[in-house]
């Protein structure tokens, strides 16, 4: 049984300012290397894809309440800083803030439909569970690139081998089986080099 949209855009918004305020709270109480993953954008574009995934169906309700659940996050990201360690407010609207929304959108958006693709038939079964699978490697791709830079030490290989499993463990459990999971890790594994030769290419270390 799908979610009505009263669900979805309570669950949304909700959903929005928790993943904001909890990020905040990772990255300042949680101890590296684990608390690392407070500062990865593969994992806000998770949690848009799981949204898309307990959506269900409606992939344009997916799209537009896990972009709303993006942009909400930013600004609740923010009021935490101010709160717990009394950051300027003007951080709320300041540039950062605005890219970042702005980014959250397109991620809402294209995370939010491959969690209902996730649920869907054919060629969906397979790109839908990639989807976050490939942010989380592509990831560790940069984080890899970073090993022989002395400037970084140990700290790439442990934030590499985090992402890698975290992105495994997304495709096995958004996948409904055996066969579907093997296709899903390949085509994830894929679209993350192209995506990390796109931001290679593009300056992005």
């Amino acid at each position: 049984m799908r979610p009505d949209n009263r669900l979805v855009a309570l669950t949304a918004v909700l959903g929005g300012f928790l993943l904001g305020v909890l990020d905040f709270l990772w990255i300042k109480y949680v101890p590296y290397p684990l608390g690392n993953l407070g500062n990865s954008s593969a994992v806000w574009a998770v949690a848009a894809f799981f949204f898309g995934f307990w959506v269900r169906s409606g992939w344009l309700r997916a799209a537009v309440g896990a972009a709303v659940g993006l942009v909400v996050a930013v600004p609740s990201y923010y009021v935490a800083a101010v709160l717990i360690q009394s950051d300027e407010w003007a951080v709320l609207w300041a540039q950062p803030s605005l890219l970042w929304m702005f980014l959250g959108v397109l991620a809402g958006v294209l995370f939010g439909v491959g969690g209902t693709w996730a649920r869907g038939r054919g060629w969906q079964q397979i790109i839908g569970p990639a989807m976050p699978g490939a942010a989380l490697f592509a990831e560790a791709g940069l984080e890899i690139r970073r090993i022989a830079d002395p400037n970084y030490g140990n700290d790439p290989l442990w934030n590499a081998l985090i992402r890698i499993t975290l992105g495994a463990l997304v495709v096995v459990l958004a996948s409904r089986s055996n066969r579907q999971r093997v296709f899903a890790l390949a085509t994830a594994l894929s679209l993350a080099l192209a995506g990390l030769a796109a931001l290679v290419l593009g300056g992005y270390r």
